[in-house]
């Protein structure tokens, strides 16, 4: 058969690649939503995080692979580093299109992504702006949140409810205002409505998320707190059996919510908290809200009121201007907290920030002092889970063979279970970072 002769090639599904936070996961999984609704194909499409300047020399070396792996494709930059720096993208020759954070979460961006697709290229010969890369809106303009409805990242262990977008607060070390914009919440009747929905469906777990979780709210009719959406939830969904929270700003943390972690069990055990530092000058220099007596002043409180708590944290080593006797008194947070999960960043300047005009410690120096509070916190986790060696656990099955406690262990059962089952099973043993069940 003639090469002219060969039926057409069918259209491949599109590809996704995602970098950083839950929340960005999140938005993948709506943008995949968004270019099935609109039929869009042949596209690569890279969600990009902008934490660090780390996270950005990933992406673009992930996006060359990515080129020489699907050559025919049209590749399209998204996420927070698309959005803060959207020039270095356009100027990568792998890269056809560079979206904003807006944009790649609105179906008529889609839309015409689709309607040039039809055409070929960044636009066709029959469209305006052909040669044009760059989608990216002023993210400081946007007024709300869409609560977009996906259905749990593919899997039926949890499902992720977006609740709040944006943050208002401009530490001195953090771009991602730049490329979140401000504070912005769904209102509570379509996180609610949400909820029911997934629950209806068999979700035996959800998450709330967010950029500024404690924000929510704020821009809302009568600034409701965080903690009032956490409580209708669970007073307006009675059947969902498991709500978490992921990542909190301690200091913004309201009655409602200390209330709702005490006196119900269907709230997870597990708080991950923006701690950053434990010192108050580096505190005061990143331009923190709480300092070192505040953030161990709420984890007692907490532990008080529910006592199987299980705190993560994150963490940075090697803040412009930290000294060794600033550092330990970060180290020394993890036992003054009782900290059990650390995320932990060297301090990675990213260029328009206040910090990275600031006196640098030494990126060596850094380094060495995150692989201490790494060690730190691994030593931490590892006594916690020796503590639950022969303590019966409550597990939502991420697998067939592997369940996660409410307190955020992964446990390895030895025979299969239904995945998103809820399940209890006895710890018989600790294996490096899992728990295994008898």
């Amino acid at each position: 058969m003639a090469s002219d002769d060969l039926p057409p090639r069918a259209p491949a599904a599109p590809v996704f690649e995602t970098f950083g936070c839950r929340l960005n996961a999140y938005e993948t999984e709506a943008m995949k939503a968004l270019a099935a609704e609109q039929g869009v194909s042949d596209a690569v499409v890279v969600n990009t995080c902008a934490v660090t300047a780390e996270a950005v020399r990933q992406a673009r070396q992930r996006i060359r692979k990515l080129r020489r792996e699907n050559p025919d494709a049209r590749l399209i930059v998204t996420g927070c580093a698309a959005q803060t720096e959207p020039e270095t993208f356009a100027a990568m020759p792998e890269v056809d299109l560079v979206l904003g954070n807006l944009e790649k979460m609105q179906g008529p961006a889609w839309a015409r992504l689709k309607r040039e697709e039809a055409l070929g290229g960044n636009g066709g010969p029959n469209l305006i702006g052909e040669t044009e890369k760059i989608r990216v809106d002023d993210i400081m303009s946007a007024t709300e949140t869409a609560g977009h409805l996906i259905d749990g990242f593919g899997t039926r262990a949890r499902a992720y409810v977006q609740v709040q977008n944006g943050c208002d607060h401009r530490c001195t070390f953090c771009i991602i205002p730049f490329g979140r914009g401000n504070s912005r919440s769904v209102p509570a009747g379509v996180v609610v409505e949400q909820i029911r929905r997934l629950t209806a469906q068999g979700f035996n777990e959800v998450v709330l998320t967010g950029v500024d979780l404690t924000s929510w709210g704020a821009d809302l009719p009568g600034k409701p707190p965080l903690g009032d959406l956490v409580q209708r939830i669970l007073r307006l969904v009675p059947d969902l059996p498991r709500l978490r929270i992921s990542s909190i700003d301690s200091i913004e943390a309201d009655p409602a919510l200390v209330d709702a972690v005490a006196s119900d069990r269907r709230l997870m055990p597990h708080l991950h908290l923006s701690l950053q530092a434990g010192d108050d000058l580096i505190l005061k220099r990143m331009k923190r809200r709480h300092l070192r007596d505040d953030a161990i002043r709420f984890c007692e409180e907490i532990r008080r009121a529910r006592p199987d708590i299980v705190f993560g944290a994150d963490l940075i080593a090697g803040f412009p201007t930290e000294t060794e006797a600033m550092f330990e008194n970060s180290l020394k947070l993890v036992a003054d907290c009782g900290l059990t999960w650390l995320h932990v960043f060297p301090y990675s300047p990213r260029q328009g920030t206040p910090a990275a005009r600031m006196p640098q410690v030494a990126k060596a120096v850094g380094k060495a002092r995150a692989a201490r509070l790494r060690a730190a916190g691994e030593a931490a986790r590892d006594a916690w889970l020796d503590s639950r060696v022969g303590q019966v656990e409550r597990l939502v099955m991420e697998t067939e063979t592997r369940g996660r406690s409410e307190g955020f262990a992964e446990v390895i059962l030895p025979e299969p279970r239904t995945p998103g089952a809820l399940v209890e099973a006895r710890i018989a043993a600790r294996d490096g970072e899992r728990l295994l069940a008898a």
